[in-house]
């Protein structure tokens, strides 16, 4: 294969010890360090910091969040809300971990991994990811298509074709700078949030049964279907590729080697993380709020089909308008998330194998995974049956984020690798219970699902 002929910079200084072997190469090494950041007010650095975030934050409300968040609000009403809002609390915790190690260490996490452990552990963690991709991507490509459909009557084979153009958006936005993409990201997130800003509006939910929706209930861990659907709502939310991607992405911006400029730029990265999720929480908050209050009890509580949720909406909302601000909303969420998902598939592919190809070659190769396995889905089970897909792709999410979060939190909590930047301890106590209690309730699904047999 033709190796990557651009010239990046050489990687900066590694001070941190602990790790096992020297840095190779920085990540995304065409817009490493690409981006200044200014000198002057709290303000202006915070702007310059401001748009990891939200790249990451796009993953956080793909159409596989639709899917469980659909069938979540027309089955138990408001009951999942909690749900939402503790995967949301993790997901900022880890995406904050994940900004430290790339900062501190300059490695994202899959090359922190491949200087960490055997080889054998490396390719391993390199599989379970690129399987990780790919359920999330047939997620993403599938619901782009089923938008298309609902729009413009695309068939869904043609509708998961055209998704392959995201390859050249990703490398033409590149090529005139990674604020570029950041700003398109921004742009989709705005009239995501708007839509469905408009479609509350429309349904006109109980005040207080949303409220009384984010108080957890144990009734969650009674009901396997309700346990099902809530560890799909984990697995759509705090999404292991995430982790990757951001741990990379945050150094795109050009703060300096010392420890001072990397404190600060921890803090502003945090800072852009923690806002930019909070975004995801209400979008997710959003839809199943929509299905609760449109569905639930009205005899539909069997809705779990994005389709089917686009031609009940406006009869139920009363709105033409509904079902269309629907579709346009999931249209631009599939598209955001495969663009960014791309950038997630190129860094997992350098990271863990350190496997370097031309931009154009390595994000082809990443867009195929996921396009190929959506085209057999969709040939072989149509329209009908894409929502029960979807929410089996958060499901494996779920079940391959421990390994990534367990490596996420070792690696920030071990003073040997990151130095004075090791997490502190009440951020290690909570990312531990956190790293446990996905791995408890993914062991409880498994087991749930064996007795169901």
């Amino acid at each position: 294969m033709s190796l990557d002929q651009s010239s990046p910079a050489s990687p900066p200084p590694d001070r941190t010890g602990g790790w096992r072997a020297v840095r190779e190469a920085v990540s995304l090494p065409e817009v490493h360090a690409s981006i200044p950041i200014p000198d002057g007010s709290f303000w202006r650095k915070l702007i310059a910091f401001a748009g990891p975030g939200y790249l990451v934050a796009v993953g956080y409300m793909d159409p596989g969040n639709w899917a469980t968040d659909l069938a979540g609000g027309a089955q138990y009403g408001y009951a999942l809300l909690s749900v939402i809002m503790i995967s949301n609390l993790m997901a900022i915790l880890l995406q904050a971990l994940a900004a430290r190690l790339g900062i501190a260490s300059g490695r994202d996490l899959a090359q922190a991994c491949r200087d960490s452990y055997s080889r054998p552990t490396t390719y391993v963690l390199w599989v379970l990811c690129e399987i990780a991709i790919a359920a999330c991507d047939l997620a993403e490509v599938i619901g782009a298509a089923i938008a298309l459909n609902l729009l413009f009557g695309l068939p869904l084979i043609w509708g998961v074709s055209l998704t392959s153009l995201d390859v050249l958006i990703v490398l033409y936005l590149q090529h005139r700078g990674f604020r570029y993409v950041e700003a398109l990201v921004v742009g989709l997130i705005l009239a995501i949030a708007g839509s469905f800003a408009i479609e509350i509006w429309f349904a006109q939910p109980s005040v207080t049964d949303v409220a009384r929706g984010f108080v957890p209930s144990v009734e969650i861990l009674r009901d396997p279907n309700m346990l099902y659907i809530a560890i799909g709502i984990i697995g759509a939310t705090v999404m292991p590729h995430n982790l990757y991607l951001h741990s990379s992405i945050v150094q795109t911006r050009k703060y300096g080697d010392s420890e001072t400029s990397k404190r600060e730029a921890i803090r502003f990265a945090t800072i852009d993380s923690t806002v930019a999720l909070m975004s995801a929480l209400f979008i997710n908050a959003a839809i199943l709020v929509i299905a609760a209050a449109t569905f639930h009890g009205t005899g539909h509580e069997d809705v779990a089909d994005i389709s089917d949720a686009y031609q009940l909406l406006s009869p139920l909302l009363g709105s033409g308008l509904a079902s269309a601000l629907f579709a346009i909303a999931l249209l631009c969420s599939g598209q955001n998330a495969t663009l960014t998902g791309t950038l997630a598939g190129q860094i997992v592919m350098e990271g863990f194998i350190n496997l370097r190809l031309r931009p154009w070659l390595r994000r082809l190769i990443t867009r195929l995974i996921a396009i190929i396995p959506a085209i057999i889905v969709v040939y072989l089970y149509g329209e009908r049956g894409t929502g029960a897909l979807l929410i089996l792709s958060q499901v494996v999410l779920s079940l391959q984020l421990p390994f990534a979060v367990f490596p996420l939190v070792a690696f920030t909590g071990n003073r040997a690798k990151m130095g004075a930047f090791v997490s502190p301890g009440w951020m290690r106590g909570l990312a531990w219970v956190v790293a446990v209690v996905i791995a408890v309730l993914n062991a409880w699904l498994l087991y749930q699902t064996v007795v169901g047999l």
